[in-house]
C-alpha cells in the first residue's frame, strides 16, 4: 500500500530544502527526521507521520516547499488498517468507563512572548504522574533556554511535541489525565463566579503599555524606571530606550498600577512592543484565580532563562574553545547563526544542557576570534575586512597606572555608537574640506534689529546665527543638487532628493546628536527659530525620538558659540557633505580705496570626493558665503 508523506503545516512560507536525511529503500519509524528545510525565519526537520519504507523521493535539496508539497512515497503494511480499526474500537470500549472515573485536560506553553522556540528536551512521557509546577518541556529560543511547568497534576496521556518541533505561546503540548472531579466541580465553580458579577465589576481591569512612535529603528531599553506594585501617574516616565543616534524616556500614556514588566534591560524594542501590563479602574472582570499559578510559574522560568545563559556566557569566556570532532549538539537556530558568520560548529564548545551549543557558544567563539585578531595573534584577512586591509601594528598596550593616578570612565552609548559611525564615515569617504568666508555684517545687524523687535512685540523668540546659516544652505542645496544626494548602495548611481532636510549637530552631555529639520527652504526665519529652540531643549534632555533624526541631507556643525578658526568636519553617510561653521570675527577688508571693518565668519565644508570634485565644492562655498553676504538674496 503507498503512502504519501506531505509536508506538515509550517505556516504560509515557502521553505528550501537543505538536507534529505533518508534513501529510497531506507525504513523508517514514526516521527523519525525524513528532511530538512529552511525558511526566512527559522530552520526545522520534518518528521515521518506514519511509518514505512521509503518508495519514492519527490523532491531535491534546494527545491522550494509550501505546506501540502508531496516530498515522499512510502510503501506501508497492508495490516496497519486493520491493527488501527482493532486499536479504535478498544479505545472506543475504554472510553466511556475511564471518562466516568477521570478527565483529560490539555497543557499549552505559557505566555513566553511572541517568538517562536524549539523543543529540546520532553522531560516525560506518557504514563508519568506529574506533579502540579514539575519541570515537563525544555525549549531553547535565541534569547533564552528555559523549563516549562506543568500548570495542574496528573498522568501524561499524550505527548503532542517532539525534540526539535517548534512551538509559541498557546501551542499545544500535553494532554494529562487528571481526576474526574475537575468536571463535576466545574459547574459549581461556575456558579460561585457568576454570584459575583457585580463584585468583579468594581474591581479592576488590564492595559496593555505599547512603545509609542519612535520611528522604524529598534532602540535597546538601558533602565526600567518602574517595578511591579507601583502606582503610576499618567506621563511620569517609565522606561529608558536609547537607540543609534539618541535616548529618550518612555512616558505612561495612562495612569494606573504596574501588573507587568514585559521587557527586561537590554532587550530591544520598537514601535508598539508590548512593554508593560497596567491594572487601572474599571469595569472588566478580574482575573481568575485559577490563572494566578501561571505569571508565578513563568517568572521562575523567566529567571531560570536569564541566569542559564549570563551563567554560560561567562563559562565560555573564561574557558578555552575546544576542537569538538562528535556531531555538534545545537538548535536549527544556532545552526543558522554559524553558518552566517562562517563558523564550524565543531569548534565551539557548548555550555547548554548536554553540552548542547547555544547562542551565546557562538557569539563568544567570534568574539575571542575577533580579539585574536586585533591583538595580532591570528592575520587577518586581506582584502575588506574591517580594517585589516590597511595592514595596520596592533593598538599599543599601556598600563597608564605605572605613571600617576588613573580614573577609568566607561563611555556612554550614544559615544559609542557615534565613534564607529564617524571612524566607518572616515574611513570608507574620500574626505575633502574646501576652506572659505562670508561677510555677515549686515546679516548681523538685521539679526540684532529683528531680535529687538521681537522682545517689544513679546513673541518668546530669539533669532540665532545658525538659522540665516540654514535658509542660505536650503538655497544653495536647490541651486546644486550633487550636494543634496547621496550614493546608492552598489555604488553605481546618485540618488538625488527633491526635499531639502537640514540636520544639526548638537552638542549634549551624553554625545552627540543630530536633529533633522525638515523642508527647510519652505519656512520662515520665525518658524525656523521657534523649532531650533525646541528641538535643542530635547536633545539636551535626551527626549529625541529616532523620527527627529532621521531624513536628513545635510549637515550643519556650529562652533562659532565655543571658538576656533576652523576644522575638518567628518561627512554624516549616507549624505555627501557637511558644513562646519566657526566663530566670527571682524577683520580689515579692501574694498578697493581703503580697508573697512567686517564680521567674517569662517566656513568649513568636507564632502565626498567621489561624488563632488574640488571646482563644485568651490562654486558651493562661494555661492553659500554670497547669500550670507546679502540675505535679500533669500527672499529671490
Amino acid at each position: 500500500m503507498s503512502i504519501e508523506i506531505k509536508v506538515p503545516d509550517i505556516g504560509g512560507d515557502e521553505v528550501e530544502v537543505t538536507e534529505i536525511l533518508v534513501s529510497v529503500g531506507d525504513k523508517v519509524e514514526v516521527d523519525q527526521s525524513l528532511l530538512s528545510v529552511e525558511g526566512d525565519k527559522a530552520a526545522m526537520e520534518v518528521p515521518a507521520e506514519q511509518a514505512g519504507t521509503v518508495k519514492e523521493v519527490k523532491v531535491n535539496v534546494g527545491d522550494t516547499v509550501t505546506t501540502g508539497t508531496l516530498v515522499f512515497i512510502f510503501e506501508g503494511e497492508a495490516q496497519d488498517s486493520a491493527t488501527d480499526s482493532k486499536e479504535a474500537e478498544k479505545t472506543d470500549e475504554v472510553a466511556p468507563a475511564a471518562s466516568s472515573g477521570s478527565s483529560t485536560k490539555e497543557v499549552t506553553v505559557p505566555d513566553i512572548g511572541d517568538d517562536e522556540v524549539e523543543v529540546t528536551e520532553v522531560m516525560v512521557a506518557v504514563g508519568d504522574s506529574v506533579e502540579e509546577e514539575q519541570s515537563i518541556l525544555n525549549v531553547e529560543g535565541d534569547k533564552a533556554a528555559m523549563e516549562v511547568p506543568a500548570p495542574f497534576a496528573g498522568t501524561v496521556k499524550e505527548i503532542k511535541v517532539n525534540t526539535g518541533d517548534k512551538v509559541k505561546t498557546g501551542s499545544l503540548v500535553f494532554v494529562f489525565e487528571v481526576a474526574g472531579g475537575d468536571n463535576q466541580s466545574a459547574p459549581a465553580a461556575d456558579s460561585k463566579a457568576q454570584e459575583k458579577p457585580a463584585e468583579q465589576a468594581s474591581a479592576s481591569s488590564t492595559k496593555e503599555v505599547s512603545v509609542p512612535d519612535i520611528g522604524d529603528d529598534e532602540v535597546e531599553v538601558t533602565e526600567v524606571m518602574v517595578a511591579v506594585g507601583d502606582s503610576v501617574e499618567e506621563e511620569q516616565s517609565i522606561l529608558n530606550v536609547e537607540g543609534d543616534k539618541a535616548a529618550m524616556e518612555v512616558p505612561a500614556p495612562f495612569a494606573g498600577t504596574v501588573k507587568e514588566i514585559k521587557v527586561a534591560t537590554g532587550d530591544k524594542v520598537k514601535t508598539g512592543s508590548l512593554i508593560f501590563v497596567f491594572e487601572v479602574a474599571g469595569s472588566a472582570p478580574a482575573a481568575a484565580p485559577t490563572e494566578k499559578s501561571a505569571p508565578k510559574a513563568e517568572s521562575k522560568s523567566a529567571t531560570q532563562a536569564e541566569s542559564k545563559p549570563a551563567a554560560s556566557s561567562a563559562k565560555a569566556s573564561s574557558e578555552s574553545f575546544e576542537n569538538n570532532s562528535a556531531y555538534a549538539h545545537a538548535s536549527p537556530v544556532v545552526r543558522r547563526l554559524a553558518r552566517e558568520f562562517g563558523i564550524n560548529l565543531a569548534n565551539v564548545k557548548g555550555t547548554g544542557r548536554k553540552n548542547r551549543v547555544v547562542k551565546e557558544d557562538v557569539q563568544n567563539y567570534v568574539k575571542q576570534l575577533v580579539k585574536q585578531v586585533e591583538s595580532g595573534q591570528v592575520p587577518a584577512a586581506k582584502g575588506n575586512a574591517g580594517g585589516g586591509e590597511l595592514g595596520l601594528i596592533p593598538w599599543p598596550k599601556v598600563d597608564f597606572a605605572k605613571f600617576g593616578e588613573i580614573e577609568e570612565k566607561k563611555l556612554s552609548r550614544i559615544q559609542k555608537l557615534s565613534g564607529k559611525n564617524l571612524h566607518r564615515n572616515w574611513v570608507q569617504i574620500p574626505h575633502v574640506t574646501q576652506f572659505d568666508e562670508a561677510d555677515i555684517t549686515s546679516l548681523e545687524q538685521f539679526r540684532k534689529e529683528q531680535n529687538a523687535l521681537n522682545e517689544k512685540k513679546k513673541l518668546g523668540v530669539k533669532i540665532t546665527p545658525l538659522v540665516f546659516v540654514m535658509k542660505a544652505a536650503a538655497k544653495a542645496l536647490a541651486e546644486f543638487p550633487t550636494f543634496n544626494s547621496s550614493l546608492s548602495e552598489d555604488g553605481e548611481s546618485l540618488i538625488l532628493k527633491k526635499y531639502i532636510n537640514i540636520g544639526v549637530a548638537v552638542d549634549t552631555p551624553n554625545g552627540l546628536v543630530v536633529p533633522v529639520f525638515k523642508d527647510v527652504d519652505k519656512k520662515g526665519i520665525i518658524e525656523l527659530s521657534r523649532e531650533l529652540m525646541e528641538v535643542s531643549v530635547k536633545a539636551r534632555d535626551g527626549k529625541l525620538s529616532s523620527s527627529d533624526m532621521q531624513g536628513g541631507c545635510f549637515t550643519i556643525s556650529s562652533l562659532g558659540g565655543i571658538g576656533g578658526t576652523a576644522f575638518t568636519p567628518i561627512v554624516n553617510a549616507p549624505e555627501v557633505a557637511i558644513l562646519g561653521v566657526s566663530k566670527s570675527e571682524m577683520k580689515p577688508k579692501w574694498n578697493g580705496k581703503e580697508f573697512e571693518p567686517k564680521l567674517m565668519v569662517p566656513l568649513s565644508m568636507s564632502y565626498d570626493h567621489r561624488v563632488i570634485d574640488g571646482a563644485l565644492a568651490a562654486r558651493f562655498t562661494v555661492t553659500l558665503a554670497s547669500y550670507m553676504s546679502d540675505i535679500r538674496q533669500l527672499v529671490m
